[in-house]
């Protein structure tokens, strides 16, 4: 295996981005942290109709730097220096993945902690195995929330639980991180590649361009008014019509058969 920190493949519409650090459990380092990025810029404008992220190893990103910090406290650090490289990496590296035009799913399968977790639930999707555990124990190692915690948490829990989560860090297993909204699925361990990758490639075989303007339009109503919502959808649809995937979709539901949508 290359030892590049992220390993891109695209294949049948469908970019895997494998965090490959697992020495270090896939942890945020800055290397990780920028090729993530570059990665993402590697595909962006090519054949990628949906976009995976998973970890090697037994983890899936198993949090933030700790041989960082420690070089941060040791080499004293100035505080605008610390704080400028969080937000160039693993900060820059959320919301670039957060951002990304295109459909995104995590595969997490192992742990998600700290900004491993926030870098989870920055996708559209989260597919977990029944072995994974995730955490936003950033009090852990005495640091307040980052990497997004405080803006992602909240959308997908609560304010409430957000805080709970965080006030206590606990580690919370698959099924109960499901029931909370962390997790779209949770499937069994030994089923958890065929079954992910079964709903990975429906959403590839989907109308690309219409699944990429829902995605932009519902990040957009988080935000806005019913009002506002409606007007950017209606605006959306106009240029979504002359795709050559919404003729076939509307040929197939009259001809009653499943569409063969080609992302254009």
């Amino acid at each position: 295996m290359s030892d590049d920190p992220v390993l891109v493949d695209v294949e049948d519409g469908v970019a895997t981005l494998t965090l490959n650090q697992p020495g270090v459990r896939n942890a945020m380092t800055r290397d990780l942290s920028r090729g993530l990025v570059d990665a993402l810029e590697r595909i962006e404008g090519g054949d990628a109709r949906v976009v995976v992220v998973e970890g090697a190893g037994p983890a899936f990103c198993a949090g933030g730097d700790v041989n960082a910090m420690v070089e941060r406290m040791v080499g004293d650090m100035p505080l605008s220096e610390a704080v400028r490289l969080v937000r160039q990496t693993t900060s820059r590296a959320v919301q670039r993945l957060h951002d990304f035009y295109l459909p995104t799913v995590a595969k997490v399968d192992g742990a998600a902690f700290g900004a491993g977790a926030n870098l989870a639930i920055a996708t559209d999707l989260q597919l977990a195995s029944d072995e994974t555990r995730i955490s936003f124990g950033f009090r852990n190692v005495g640091l307040a929330v980052d990497s997004g915690t405080s803006y992602l948490l909240p959308r997908l829990v609560g304010e409430n639980v957000a805080k709970e989560l965080v006030f206590t860090g606990e580690r919370i297993g698959a099924d109960r991180a499901k029931e909370l909204g962390l997790f779209n699925r949770v499937f069994p361990a030994d089923e958890f590649d065929e079954r992910a990758d079964e709903l990975i490639e429906d959403i590839a075989q989907g109308p690309t361009e219409a699944l990429r303007t829902s995605k932009r339009l519902i990040d957009q109503g988080m935000e806005s008014s019913l009002s506002q919502a409606m007007t950017n959808e209606a605006a959306a649809q106009a240029a979504v019509f002359e795709t050559a995937d919404h003729e076939e979709g509307v040929e197939a539901f009259m001809e009653k058969r499943e569409p063969d949508f080609e992302g254009a």
